[in-house]
């Protein structure tokens, strides 16, 4: 009887000790981790900031463009360490959380960050020399500032992939299981604030890139408060005569057909002048052919409430993606 008592407990102790063993080697990750988190974070805030706020190289506004709250950021990493060390997880990363804000902002900065370092080390020759100085410094290993600078970003993607393991191999009966799930909630909810904030910034450079490459007065404002999706050539069919390539932008609410700039016009050479505009909201998708995936290519047919475009692509995986673009971009308005 005693026999069978044991060996129905055994499953129980041996997932127990599974979730010991994952729980000692997350730990022990996040504090190694941490650990070279912390020494980078350093080397930047002595070498870069410290330095550059006492030689006056970059302007009080231009040093916090280019590093945003990087010290705060620094000083949080030297508030969690000791907890880590000391095996107080629920504890320290309780109290971190009270940071994570730090990386919010880190984030909405990320863009101005590199657009000030690109612009001081093309236009300040004493900043660029700064720079190549401290990149050559043995504790840096090769590595240059802009390597570095995305260092918090990348940290907290680590800390919720991290934390999330450490809470969901915890005891729910342990004391900390409940400091490190409410951790694990918050890290993972800022990491996907950032994550939003990125995908946003990267728009606005596609974006502004189109704008750029759209001339004329009807291309004014065209991609203004608009999600891009996808640019590319296609040819266009008409009901007769021969089907006519055209540069097609693909937004989450209109696809914009445009056409080349004659090469001698020399203001607007290598643009598009936007040749129509068609809403996704009132557009009907249906492949004519290009369903077999060979190598013949295929053509799509939208339907819109004034005209019909037939779009031929001789390049099959092009048109596939073309046609999911297509679908993400009709779904987005129904819904």
């Amino acid at each position: 009887m005693e026999g069978l008592v044991a060996s129905a407990r055994c499953p129980v102790q041996e997932q127990r000790a599974r979730w010991e063993r994952k729980r000692a080697c997350t730990a022990r990750e996040l504090l190694e981790t941490e650990r070279r988190y912390q020494e980078q974070l350093g080397l930047v805030a002595t070498y870069f900031v410290g330095i550059l706020r006492a030689k006056g190289t970059l302007r009080p506004a231009e040093r916090q463009a280019l590093f945003g709250p990087w010290e705060l950021i620094y000083g949080a990493s030297q508030e969690l360490l000791p907890y880590l060390e000391g095996g107080h997880w629920g504890q320290g990363l309780e109290g971190f959380c009270s940071h994570l804000e730090l990386y919010t902002q880190f984030a909405a900065n990320a863009e101005r960050s590199q657009t000030t370092l690109q612009e001081q080390l093309k236009k300040n020759k004493r900043f660029r020399r700064f720079v190549r100085l401290q990149e050559g410094r043995p504790e840096f290993g090769s590595l240059h500032l802009q390597d570095l600078l995305p260092l918090p970003l990348q940290r907290l993607q680590q800390y919720e992939n991290l934390v999330v393991a450490l809470a969901e191999n915890t005891r729910p009966n342990s004391p900390d299981h409940q400091q490190l799930t409410r951790a694990a909630r918050l890290i993972s909810e800022t990491a996907q604030r950032v994550h939003s904030i990125g995908q946003r910034q990267k728009n606005d450079q596609h974006l502004r890139r189109v704008q750029a490459l759209l001339s004329g007065r009807q291309a004014k404002g065209l991609t203004s408060g608009r999600w891009f999706l996808r640019q590319g050539w296609l040819l266009v069919v008409p009901p007769r005569g021969e089907p006519r390539p055209r540069m097609f932008f693909l937004f989450s609410d209109v696809l914009i057909m445009a056409k080349p700039r004659p090469p001698l016009h020399l203001l607007q050479r290598g643009t598009f002048a936007c040749r129509a505009l068609y809403p996704m909201a009132q557009c009907q998708l249906h492949r004519v052919f290009g369903h077999s995936g060979g190598p013949c290519g295929g053509l799509l047919s939208l339907s819109f409430p004034c005209e019909k475009l037939l779009l031929m692509s001789t390049d099959q995986e092009e048109l596939m993606h073309w046609h999911h673009s297509l679908t993400l971009a009709i779904s987005s308005q129904k819904s």
